[in-house]
């Protein structure tokens, strides 16, 4: 089957566990890790080990993305997505629905992550092509993805989407998409 970006849901739970499990094995949820992935591994892992955790979970992260929900002041309203070919979790990609002073400098509005044993296929370039016409959806009409000035591979799916570089701060290329 075809990998495709759907809303978090439990029919993937085995997945995703086995996935998390990837993302620690390569040093992933430590408290240095400011990635979407590490905030959740940190956060959230507690709640992934039953089913009914599992589900409190994926209603958060469905959540997120109204502008009702309360939330830290540091973060806005986001759409996570997940890439899920049948009832397998491939990664995720999370849309900001608005930038605030440090997404402007360094997170942008996009963030993705794939799973270790999925990546080198393609799928973070196609998961971010079907996003932006999601993004812009959301009423966004210009998007800024960032990635690491080392990050060559994230560079490269950026640059594949139409991203231009706009300049590099705190060590963050950053990169616009018209949409």
């Amino acid at each position: 089957m075809t990998p495709q970006l759907e809303l978090p849901s439990q029919h993937v739970h085995q997945s995703f566990l086995a996935a998390m499990a990837e993302f620690q094995a390569e040093g992933r949820g430590s408290e240095d890790d400011h990635s979407m992935i590490g905030s959740e591994i940190r956060s959230a892992s507690a709640l992934w080990g039953t089913p009914e955790g599992f589900a409190k979970f994926v209603e958060g992260l469905r959540a997120e993305a109204l502008e009702e929900t309360p939330r830290d002041p540091r973060f806005v309203p986001s759409t996570t997505l997940w890439w899920v070919a049948s009832d397998e979790y491939l990664g995720r990609i999370a849309i900001r629905h608005r930038l605030n002073a440090n997404l402007l400098e360094v997170g942008g509005h996009i963030g993705y992550d794939v799973r270790p044993s999925a990546r080198q296929r393609g799928y973070a370039t196609a998961m971010l092509k079907a996003a932006l016409p999601i993004a812009r959806d959301l009423g966004i009409d210009r998007v800024l993805v960032t990635c690491d000035d080392t990050n060559v591979a994230s560079r490269l799916v950026i640059e594949r989407n139409g991203g231009v570089l706009e300049d590099v701060r705190q060590d963050k290329m950053r990169y616009w998409i018209d949409l």
